[in-house]
């Protein structure tokens, strides 16, 4: 047997020796390195000539202390951050912040971007945010209030400090994939409670939604139909040709009224809700017939970084027209579906629209939240998607300025 076995027990028993720990060779090196950092900052400051009360914030690794544990540098104080310029102070930019972007699109839909450089104003730091289309969906119900000023008609849409659009930040981002493309728009939600919530809970997200400015709750519906992960747009009442028979509402825009009067009912409406894209009119024969009349709102639309999407019911409307001298980025819709509240109609509108789509790449349907309507398009969607279409919100097909 050992000697082990017979060594005593218990506190009688002699300890073994503990080796004394001391700085590793790392944690020596590590040590070394911060102080020869330290006092190459402290030269070129004093070579660069700057005053002693500036202050240099230098970033040091992590130091090993004496029992082995790395323990990290205290944070600088308050005093010694209080030359630096607060963060809200600093220029803000999207992610094109400091290029020139054209997109173009090609015949076969798809869009290419061309990015150049271009200078920008003012000097010092540049805080550059990366833009994209569409907003994280978490945040979707919310509008950015970057986008957005006070007025005494409410928060009225604009874009933002580095030029980020309502349009685009609300806008529902698409694939990019090739192949004919379809954007399908559903009116006059907010008018009926149970139509409403219906066609947020029947129609996928791709459907775009028009909520009508003499609607009821748009605010609780728009936050709804944006967690749907809808895309929204503003119907805005414009005059008919047998107005004032035929009302659209109190919010009208009138062509015997004055700029200054439409653009506070224009106004009054945007001021109801928020988080969208654009606006479409409700009826307006004879109002966008009218370019005197029509040219302010254009105008104020195309300021704001929102979009201008016709309904296709006029034949004489100068929207067009219009929105190229204005670069505001402005469509027709091709097809109203529900002309004729039958299942089958609306149906085979909606084939008729696919045809479009495949001739010309891309095509619009418009039509209201009717029962009939929700239902077919629901039906027809189903099927659509497996024939290799793709639905899209309406911003994906309306042109850029440029391109129309």
């Amino acid at each position: 047997m050992g000697t082990d076995l017979r060594a005593p027990l218990g506190p009688g028993r002699p300890k073994k020796a503990r080796p004394r720990r001391g700085l590793s060779v790392g944690g020596c090196l590590l040590g070394l390195s911060a102080a020869t950092l330290l006092g190459v900052s402290f030269y070129l400051m004093r070579a660069s000539g700057v005053p002693d009360k500036a202050r240099v914030a230098v970033t040091v690794p992590l130091t090993p202390s004496v029992d082995g544990l790395a323990k990290p540098v205290p944070e600088p104080s308050r005093s010694a951050l209080q030359d630096e310029p607060p963060l809200s102070s600093l220029l803000r930019s999207g992610g094109g912040g400091g290029a020139n972007a054209k997109p173009a699109q090609l015949e076969d839909g798809t869009v290419v971007t061309t990015f150049s450089p271009r200078p920008r104003d003012g000097s010092g730091p540049l805080l550059v945010e990366g833009a994209r289309i569409g907003q994280d969906p978490r945040l979707a119900a919310l509008p950015n209030d970057d986008l957005l000023e006070e007025t005494r008609f409410g928060r009225l849409p604009v874009k933002g400090p580095d030029g980020l659009r309502p349009m685009d930040q609300y806008a529902r981002p698409w694939s990019g994939a090739r192949g004919p493309r379809i954007a399908i728009v559903i009116g006059g939600l907010g008018l009926s409670q149970t139509g409403t919530q219906k066609a947020i809970r029947a129609l996928p997200g791709s459907v775009t939604f028009a909520f009508a400015a003499s609607g009821n709750s748009l605010q609780r519906w728009m936050q709804e139909a944006r967690r749907s992960d809808h895309e929204i747009l503003l119907q805005i009442p414009m005059e008919p040709f047998d107005y004032p028979a035929n009302d659209p509402g109190p919010l009208t825009l009138v062509s015997g009224s004055s700029s200054a009067q439409n653009l506070s009912r224009l106004h009054e409406a945007m001021g109801r809700i928020t988080n969208y894209t654009g606006v479409v009119n409700f009826l307006g024969g004879r109002y966008l017939a009218d370019p005197q009349a029509l040219q302010p709102i254009l105008a104020d639309l195309a300021r704001r970084g929102l979009l201008f999407l016709d309904d296709g019911s006029s034949a004489q409307s100068k929207s067009g027209d219009l929105a190229r001298t204005l670069s505001l980025p402005h469509g027709f819709a091709d097809l109203t579906l529900d002309t004729s509240l039958s299942r089958q109609a609306i149906l085979k509108k909606l084939d008729d629209l696919e045809r479009i789509a495949q001739r010309q790449g891309s095509a619009i349907g418009i039509g209201s939240a009717f029962d009939e309507t929700v239902d077919a398009v629901a039906e027809w969607l189903k099927q659509a998607q497996g024939r290799g279409v793709e639905i899209v919100g309406v911003s994906a097909l309306l042109a850029e300025p440029e391109h129309q």
